[in-house]
């Protein structure tokens, strides 16, 4: 078997955790491997903040006697799943018992068992997380690949390590999984694991809400979400998944008129979105901006196809898909937030814009009114060079129109802590031009950061300075 010792020591940040964890399985006698993703990521070289670790042993006790180790007062232990979870600074050690898992019909819970590293391997969802590397001091970082891991990492291709029905059926949750693992490292699912997806979706009905839920927010993390996204709909998954989303494809042709694909408009949109931001609402957002266009489309015969009012149906839309899919009634509000107003800086582009106007967006968008502007941005499909330019141009525009309303109004709700009453008892003054001047000078030392908007810091400056020019 291979080694891969140099890796793990490279990996400086974790050596310390590797090397406890390693010498804890020596000291209980408890062999102590790293697993999965996280030996997957390190033949990768992918970054992670996550540590797999699994014990052929109680991994509760195990985790307990680390986190001691690493001075660690919390572990949130799973003991059906026979799991525990170590919050260390940044990185999350999940530590595991080696185990078997599987799903009785109808079922979303499994029925957990013990067993042996090569059994544990051999139920995982991929070969390419389907490899351990010891932690023990007699063969420390050699690697155990019974199904040939590493040849599928360097082919880029995603292969199951038993039958692929049988592995799906056991738990179809890796289904979503074999996606988002797709989307997110760019490999080619291999034809019989295809074909076993198909056949085993039914049993995604079986599968909490929740946990497909965040295999959807996952996939849209991914550098190119929209490689997840249409092989959802490659393999029919979105029934089960996102039935809305597979409703947006097609094309409907009318006296010689179509429309663009919104399906395939959306995942461009979504791709746009990442390539712009890492954050997933917005991505989130650019997945459903367009998600009332089937149920307002209408084809007049002057203008072909319209969508009129997608914008607000859509945001009671999504009120109704968060319900369903258990999304959080932040993220819920934000979606409809920015679905309702995701037209609004593309008309206020064309025309000629008022500060109420840009008030009223603001008003709206309030806070998310950057991210707003980064999902318009997405929402540029074209090919056409020269209206991306003019487009994005407006986008500018309408960017320094809302610096510049934000600044003023700022300006505007500006209150200096010395007023004209105070000024004129504390130099015995009558109303007029000298009250005024000796204000402007204590403002225009707080604009000019001379000194704080405070008001013992302003009364000591009027005092000091009541005569300059």
């Amino acid at each position: 078997m291979t080694s891969i010792a140099t890796i793990l020591n490279s990996e400086s940040e974790h050596t310390k955790i590797l090397s406890l964890a390693g010498s804890l399985g020596d000291e209980l006698n408890i062999n102590t491997y790293i697993v999965g993703g996280y030996v997957r990521d390190l033949l990768l070289n992918r970054k992670t903040n996550d540590i797999d670790i699994m014990v052929e042993g109680d991994a509760i006790e195990f985790a307990n006697s680390l986190a001691s180790k690493l001075n660690v007062k919390t572990v949130v232990e799973f003991p059906e799943f026979q799991t525990a979870l170590i919050p260390y600074s940044d990185i999350e050690i999940e530590i595991a018992s080696a185990r078997k898992e599987s799903y009785r019909e109808k079922s979303r819970k499994p029925i957990v068992e013990k067993c042996t590293i090569d059994e544990d391997l051999s139920r995982r969802d991929f070969t390419v997380n389907a490899m351990a590397a010891s932690l023990m001091k007699n063969n420390y970082g050699e690697l155990n690949d019974p199904h040939g891991g590493i040849g599928d990492l360097q082919r880029k291709i995603l292969i199951t390590p038993l039958e692929p029905e049988a592995t799906f059926k056991d738990d179809p949750l890796r289904i979503l999984r074999g996606v988002r693992f797709a989307s997110q490292l760019n490999f080619s699912l291999a034809s019989n694991v295809k074909d076993a997806m198909i056949s085993q979706r039914k049993h995604l009905e079986f599968i909490s809400q929740e946990r497909i839920t965040q295999e959807v927010i996952k996939t849209l993390k991914t550098p190119k979400p929209s490689i997840g996204l249409n092989l959802l709909r490659e393999l029919n998954l979105y029934p089960y998944v996102f039935p809305e989303v597979d409703n947006l494809g097609g094309v409907d042709i009318i006296d010689g008129k179509g429309h663009k694909d919104v399906f395939y408009h959306t995942l461009e949109v979504v791709d746009n979105a990442a390539k712009l931001t890492s954050k997933m609402k917005i991505r989130f957002a650019a997945l459903v901006h367009d998600i009332a266009k089937p149920r307002t489309k209408r084809f007049d015969k002057q203008k072909g196809w319209t969508y009129y009012g997608h914008e607000e149906v859509g945001q009671y839309m999504i009120k109704d898909i968060a319900k369903r899919m258990k999304i959080s009634n932040e993220l819920r509000d934000y979606l409809m937030k920015l679905t309702k107003l995701h037209l609004r800086p593309i008309a206020l582009a064309k025309e000629g814009v008022s500060d109420s106007a840009i008030r009223r967006l603001l008003f709206e968008a309030e806070e998310d009114v950057d991210d707003l502007m980064i999902l318009c941005r997405a929402d540029i499909t074209t090919k056409n060079k020269s209206k991306v330019k003019q487009y994005l141009k407006n986008f500018d525009k309408v960017e320094a129109l809302i610096q510049d309303v934000k600044l003023r109004d700022e300006m505007r709700s500006f209150r200096s802590p010395i007023t004209g009453e105070i000024i004129m008892k504390e130099f015995n003054l009558k109303p007029g031009k000298e009250v005024g001047r000796i204000k402007k000078i204590v403002e225009n030392a707080i604009l000019d950061g001379i000194i704080k908007n405070d008001y013992d810091e302003a009364f000591d400056y009027m005092i000091k300075n009541k005569d300059k020019d």
